[in-house]
């Protein structure tokens, strides 16, 4: 019987994470998701950097993950998103 995805007997993620990465990288797919959007409604979110004042914390990649969430729903809705981190709402890097 031919299966249409991977079944693994030992799931070990972050081998899985690494295949999916090497497919990522040779298809250019992030790139894509842009590029053959362009034209289509732009979603903008606006977001600070991760850790503007110390040291980041599990916090940090929490709150990251949760508006990438966001970001990459609505790429596979059909809009545009581009992604600029480390900018603040203001639009001035944050090293300024």
């Amino acid at each position: 019987m031919s299966s249409k995805f991977t079944e693994y007997s030992q799931l070990n993620l972050s081998d899985v994470n690494k295949e999916v990465l090497k497919k990522w990288d040779e298809n250019d797919v992030f790139s894509k998701s842009m590029t053959e959007r362009e034209g289509y409604p732009s979603y903008v979110f606006y977001e600070g950097p991760p850790s503007a004042n110390g040291m980041p914390g599990i916090h940090h990649v929490m709150a990251r993950t949760i508006k990438d969430t966001f970001c990459r729903f609505k790429t596979m809705k059909g809009f545009q998103v581009k992604r600029k981190a480390g900018w603040d709402t203001h639009g001035l890097p944050v090293e300024l």
